[in-house]
């Protein structure tokens, strides 16, 4: 198997990238990366060809996708947030984007597994998010999840290309940056505690998410790649679970052994309240799947900081001297 990801160098990438290597039966990996918020440093260690460049390059993009076999598609540009202040931009990525992506694999026909998000659902009031629920996005950045998922599903039916579209909810852990004003939530909380900063809570804090670690959705993906599994409708990436924003908060205090102060801030635009998978087309297509719990989860992504900001604080401390 011949793997071509795009966006490889990114958070989800790095992490995928990694569990693509450990398998025997991946012969090749490829990533394509602007690194516009990926980083090298995501892949190190790991046996890759790595191609600078963007999936808005189409020419590049056809080159890349006629040697792969499977075709995993992470590139986009992310944040709710970010897409509000830039939503042309954010459109031009995430869903042209997408298009180059699906034109040029129909050429070749790989296996396609596309990337969209939990954003596509919106503020349905229904308890558990499910795949045939009405999508109801309340951001440029979830309306264009939603178009990229309706043009992979829409390739498969005009074109027989092999497609899988995954909704990933509220993914977390070890790579995931911090040090921006988009810092998904895990992050920020896990830098400002171990900082000894109050966590950042927009809102009220009872707003509730269903994380997943994101070993567990490598391991999936790369099952995924694997058994070339395909669906005619998008699959939810996440296991029903729902964690309030204060909820989190003692969890990572118990993780960390000592309290952790909230600084509670007013609330974004385009947030959603609740976000909570119905895994029920996930289990059936993956019924061997176990997921890292968010306590363990928790403990590794804290792992993983306390060495970065080690590691970032001896590099300041050898830059002065």
């Amino acid at each position: 198997m011949r793997v071509l990801v795009t966006g490889g160098a990114g958070f989800i990438g790095g992490n995928l990238c990694r569990a693509l290597a450990a398998r025997p039966d991946v012969e090749q990996i490829t990533v394509l990366d602007d690194l516009s918020s990926g980083d090298l440093v995501n892949l190190a260690g790991v046996e890759a060809d790595f191609v600078l460049g963007s999936v808005l390059d189409r020419q590049l993009v056809a080159e890349l996708a006629a040697g792969a076999t499977t075709v995993i598609h992470l590139a986009a540009l992310p944040s709710v947030p970010r897409s509000l202040k830039d939503p042309l931009t954010s459109h031009a990525v995430n869903v042209t984007g997408t298009l180059h992506v699906l034109e040029a694999c129909r050429r070749s026909m790989p296996h396609v597994i596309v990337a969209s998000s939990s954003s596509v659902y919106g503020d349905s009031p229904e308890k558990y998010k499910h795949e045939d629920l009405p999508a109801r996005p309340l951001s440029p950045y979830g309306a264009g999840k939603l178009a990229a998922e309706g043009y992979t599903l829409a390739y498969a039916e005009s074109y027989s290309l092999p497609v899988l579209a995954f909704r990933f909810f509220n993914v977390y852990g070890p790579l995931q940056p911090a040090d921006h004003a988009y810092a998904a939530v895990v992050p920020a909380f896990v830098s400002a505690a171990l900082r000894g900063h109050p966590i950042p809570i927009y809102g009220d804090g009872t707003q509730a998410r269903d994380f997943t670690y994101v070993e567990t959705l490598a391991d999936v993906v790369v099952e995924a790649a694997v058994r070339r599994v395909t669906s005619r409708r998008p699959v939810n990436l996440a296991f029903g679970t729902r964690v309030s924003l204060l909820e989190l908060k003692e969890v990572l205090a118990t993780v960390l052994e000592r309290r952790v102060e909230a600084a509670f801030l007013p609330p974004r635009p385009g947030d959603i309240r609740d976000s909570r998978c119905s895994p029920h087309l996930l289990r059936e297509l993956f019924p061997d799947l176990r997921a890292v719990p968010l306590d363990e989860g928790l403990r590794r992504t804290v792992a993983w900081f306390e060495t970065f900001l080690r590691v970032s604080q001896d590099l300041e401390l050898n830059a002065s001297t």
